[in-house]
C-alpha cells in the first residue's frame, strides 16, 4: 500500500499519447498583433502549417496588452516566467510535446534536445522533463497562481539559480589524512565503509574538514562538509538529495537516518540499504498539511525521487531520539504515508536518558546491538490503530479480576446457553 502523496504526478510530461498529435496545434504567440508590423520585419514560415512572428520582447508588458485576447495575455505571460528559467518557447506549439534544449544540463556532451515542454492548449501553464538520466529536471509553471492571466504578475517572476556540475577535481578534495581516519576509527568506522561511500577531506588554509559527497547515478551532485568542530555547510547552487541515494534504487526496506554519521554507522551494522536527508530535523511538526508536491520545497528531495520509495514496501525512520528528530520522523511520516513507515527504539543510556542515534548506540553497544535494534522496529503509530499487545496488563487484571467496578454484568444466561 503506498501514499496517496506520491501517487504519479498529472502536472509532468508524459510519453507522447495519440492525443498530443490530435489536438489542433495553437501558435505561441499572436497572428494579428496589437501594432502595425514594421515592413522590415518578415514572417517565418512554420512546418506545421502557420505563420508566426518573431518572438516580442515580454521584459515588460507593453500598453495594450490588456486588450489583447485572453489566450495571447496568458502566453505572454508564460513565456515571460518561462524565459526567466531559460525556456524559450518561441519556436514552440501548444497542445504538443515540444523538444528543447534542457536550459540546466544543456543536452550534456552530445548537446541533445533532451527537455520535453509541453503547453497547456490556452496558453494557461506548461509542463517539462529533461530525458537525461543525469539531469532529470521537470517543473510546472502557470501563467498565474489562480490559472488566469494576469499582466500584474509579470513582476513578480524570480529568477531561478541553476544547479552547478561539480567534480572531485573542481572542489580540491582529497583522500582522508591520518587525523580523520582516526577521528572515524573512534566512532567505530571502518576504512572499507569510507572508502565505499567516498568520503574526502577539503583543506582551507591550514584547516581540514570532513568532505562528505553525494552522489546520483554515479554523479557527484553536491557535498557537505564537516569541521571537528561539528560545523556544517554544503557547496552553494548544488542539489539536495538525499545521502547514499544510489543505494536504495533497487531496495524494498528502506532506512532513512538523519545524518551522514548515522548513515555510514548503519553500514557498520550491515545495512546498506539506508539514506540521510540533508539538511538535518526541524524544531517542530508543521501545523498545516502537507504541502501540494510543486510547493513542498523543504522536502524536494523525497519528491524527486519519489519512484525509489514507490517500490519500497517497509521505510524504517531511525531519526534521533529529541523532539527534533521526533517531528523530522513525523514529516516524513506524512508524506512516505504511514501505513508503511516503521519506528526504532532508543535502549537506555543510562537511569535518566537514552542513546540518541545510530552513530552513538554503535560507539558504546557494538554493531549487533545496532542490528537487533532495527530488526525489533515497531511500526509507526496510526492514530486509532493500536497493537494487541498494548492491552496485555489490561487483559490480565480482567481475567484475574482485578478491576474494580468493572467486572460485568449478568446476561441471565446459564453456561449451556438456557435462559434461568
Amino acid at each position: 500500500m503506498t501514499s496517496k502523496h506520491f501517487l504519479p504526478s498529472p502536472l509532468l510530461p508524459q510519453t507522447l499519447s495519440p492525443k498530443h498529435f490530435s489536438a489542433p496545434s495553437k501558435r505561441l504567440l499572436p497572428s494579428f498583433p496589437s501594432k502595425p508590423i514594421p515592413k522590415n520585419q518578415s514572417l517565418s514560415l512554420r512546418t506545421n502549417g502557420f505563420y508566426s512572428l518573431p518572438s516580442p520582447s515580454v521584459s515588460s508588458p507593453s500598453p495594450d496588452v490588456e486588450d489583447q485576447p485572453s489566450d495571447t495575455r496568458s502566453l505572454q505571460i508564460l513565456n515571460h516566467k518561462l524565459k526567466q528559467l531559460g525556456i524559450d518557447i518561441t519556436e514552440c506549439v501548444a497542445g504538443r510535446e515540444n523538444r528543447l534544449m534542457c536550459p540546466s544540463c544543456n543536452g550534456g556532451k552530445s548537446g541533445e534536445l533532451s527537455l520535453s515542454l509541453f503547453i497547456n492548449l490556452h496558453g494557461y501553464s506548461a509542463s517539462w522533463l529533461c530525458f537525461r538520466a543525469k539531469c532529470g529536471w521537470k517543473g510546472y509553471k502557470k501563467a498565474a497562481a489562480d490559472g488566469k492571466p494576469s499582466i500584474e504578475n509579470l513582476g513578480r517572476v524570480n529568477k531561478v539559480k541553476f544547479k552547478r556540475q561539480i567534480t572531485v577535481e573542481s572542489l580540491q578534495l582529497e583522500p582522508l589524512c591520518n587525523q580523520l581516519t582516526a577521528y572515524f576509527a573512534e566512532r567505530m568506522i571502518s576504512s572499507e565503509t569510507l572508502k565505499r561511500n567516498a568520503i574526502m577531506q577539503k583543506r582551507s588554509g591550514n584547516k581540514i574538514a570532513i568532505a562528505f559527497t553525494y552522489w546520483r547515478k554515479g554523479e557527484l551532485v553536491n557535498c557537505k562538509y564537516r569541521d571537528l568542530a561539528k560545523r556544517f555547510w554544503q557547496e552553494k547552487n548544488t542539489e539536495k538529495i538525499l545521502y547514499g541515494l544510489d543505494d536504495i534504487a533497487d531496495a524494498s526496506d528502506i532506512i532513512i537516518v538523519e545524518g551522514e554519521m548515522d548513515k555510514l554507522a548503519m553500514e557498520e551494522a550491515g545495512f546498506r540499504n539506508c539514506v540521510s536527508v540533508p539538511a538535518g530535523a526541524p524544531p517542530s511538526v508543521s501545523k498545516k498539511e502537507v504541502p501540494a508536491e510543486e510547493q513542498d520545497t523543504k522536502y524536494r528531495y523525497l519528491w524527486n525521487w519519489k519512484e525509489y520509495f514507490e517500490k519500497a514496501s517497509r521505510i524504517i525512520l531511525v531519526t534521533d531520539g529529541d523532539l527534533p528528530g521526533q517531528a523530522l520522523a513525523e514529516e516524513l511520516a506524512r508524506r512516505l504515508g504511514r501505513e508503511r513507515c516503521w519506528r526504532v527504539k532508543w535502549p537506555k543510556k543510562n537511569d535518566v536518558g537514552h542513546f540518541k542515534d545510530a552513530n552513538e548506540v554503535l560507539m558504546y553497544l557494538g554493531p549487533s546491538v545496532l542490528k537487533d535494534i532495527i530488526d525489533n522496529a515497531e511500526l509507526y503509530p496510526i492514530r486509532g490503530l493500536f497493537n494487541f499487545s498494548s492491552f496485555f496488563d489490561e487483559i490480565d487484571q480482567y481475567y484475574h479480576q482485578n478491576v474494580v467496578y468493572e467486572f460485568g454484568g449478568d446476561t441471565t444466561y446459564q453456561s449451556s446457553g438456557e435462559k434461568r
